[in-house]
Parts: structure tokens; C-alpha cells; sequence
């Protein structure tokens, strides 16, 4: 069982006290029956709920893009470490049982963190043997050259891991920010990819995700739902 209005929030995209406001304005309608308190609870298995006349499609699973920003661990506890997560830094509104990342970012990595509580649907998208893309921008402390590029794209081998053939390309013609496309999501990949030709990573932000791109209408540490249509297009690749 959920707050309604919490419900109205995350399915309208809009504020708490927005969705409150509905309320008290007597347009919201569950089963028939206008909603009189704040603190009604709906199941979203079985209720109907309309706002203005319009049902709602209530989400039984949720998909939520963030924008992480630095100093943020991308887990679901950071107990241990005393460390905020990207569960905790959610809108409250937003929070609900069984989310976490779909993937990690490193703690000073940022951007697109998908959230979610669908683990099929995560373990589909992080599965090596579907290969959907992720691609970063990376700050670099000296640039590349056309010898880097090719061996990204035959394949890097780092230690013991035997990394997929990797896209590289220098942002605007500067070669010391780098387009890194990879299929993988190995420990420190793309870092230890750099450094393995002595060069070092000085920033790293992931800007998409399979066909997704991260929205660049949200700074550091905003987040929003995804519409089917963006969920959908996760597992679907957008070379350039």
C-alpha cells in the first residue's frame, strides 16, 4: 500500500505538495470516490486512480535517471563506510522498497545512474553478453593519438581482463577529452584502459546508456522517472 499522494507525485512527475494540492481541489478520484486525506493509501495492484478524469497507469516497477554527482557511492548501504549513496540522496518522494543502481559508477565518477527495483530488466541491460553500450566523456592528464584509438578498438587486455574492442575519440579535436564507448563494466575499466598507455583519467562522467543519453536538463545530484519510450530505448545502442 502506498500514499496517494506520493503515488501522484512519481506518476505525474511533479512535487509533493503539488500532488497534496490536487487533493484539496477534489481532483483526485480513486475507485469512484473523490480523496479526501493526504494520508489515503491505494493498491496499486487493484485500485483505479484518475486525476481531472484521466486514469492513472500506476507503475508497479520504477525507472529513475540520475545525474550522480561526486562523492556519492553508487550502492544501496553505505553503513559501512559512513557514505551517502545514491539511494539516499533520491527525492523522498521518490523513495520506495528494492531500489538500487543498475550498475556502478566509481564514488568520484558522475553521471547517468540508472535506479530501479526491476533486476530483471538490470541484469538484461548488465549482462556482458548483450554488449549494451555505455559512453563517458574522460578529462585527461596528456592526449591520445590515432596508435590509442586503434588498440581501444582491437581490444585492450588489462591485467588478467580481456577488455571488448572500445570506441575512442577526441571531444571537438581536443585529444585530452576523450568519447570512450564500451561494453563492459569492469572494475575501473576505462581508467585502467588509460593507464596501461601511462595516461591518467582526471574526470569521468557516463552521458549514455544503451540509446538513452543522460538528460542534461538535470545538474549534478537531480534526477527524473523514465517514460516507457526511454526504457525501451536503453537496450537499444546509438553508435555514433
Amino acid at each position: 500500500m502506498e500514499r496517494i499522494d506520493k503515488v501522484i507525485s512519481r506518476e505525474l512527475n511533479i512535487g509533493r505538495s503539488e500532488a497534496k494540492t490536487l487533493i484539496k481541489q477534489g481532483r483526485v478520484v480513486l475507485n469512484g470516490l473523490p480523496v479526501k486525506s493526504f494520508n489515503d493509501k491505494l493498491d496499486e495492484e487493484k485500485d483505479i486512480l484518475s486525476v481531472d478524469g484521466r486514469e492513472i497507469k500506476l507503475r508497479k516497477l520504477v525507472y529513475i535517471m540520475m545525474n550522480k554527482p561526486k562523492g556519492v557511492i553508487s550502492s544501496t548501504d553505505g553503513r559501512k563506510t559512513a557514505e551517502k549513496t545514491v539511494i539516499d540522496i533520491l527525492p523522498e518522494e521518490m523513495k520506495r522498497k528494492n531500489l538500487f543502481p543498475a550498475g556502478r559508477l566509481d564514488k568520484n565518477t558522475t553521471g547517468f545512474v540508472l535506479i530501479t527495483d526491476d533486476g530483471e530488466f538490470a541484469h538484461r541491460i548488465l549482462s556482458p553478453k548483450n554488449h549494451v553500450e555505455k559512453e563517458y566523456i574522460a578529462n585527461l592528464d596528456k592526449p591520445f593519438d590515432d596508435e590509442l584509438i586503434g588498440a581501444f578498438a582491437q581490444g585492450v587486455t588489462i591485467g588478467e581482463d580481456e577488455c571488448l574492442p572500445a570506441g575512442l575519440e577526441a571531444v571537438n579535436g581536443d585529444h585530452k577529452t576523450a568519447r570512450v564507448t564500451i561494453r563492459q563494466g569492469m572494475y575501473h575499466q576505462i581508467k585502467r584502459m588509460f593507464k596501461k598507455f601511462s595516461i591518467e583519467v582526471l574526470e569521468l562522467k557516463r552521458i549514455r546508456m544503451g540509446g538513452l543519453y543522460l538528460d542534461e536538463a538535470l545538474a549534478p545530484g537531480e534526477c527524473r522517472y523514465l517514460d516507457e519510450s526511454e526504457v525501451d530505448s536503453i537496450n537499444q545502442n546509438n553508435l555514433r
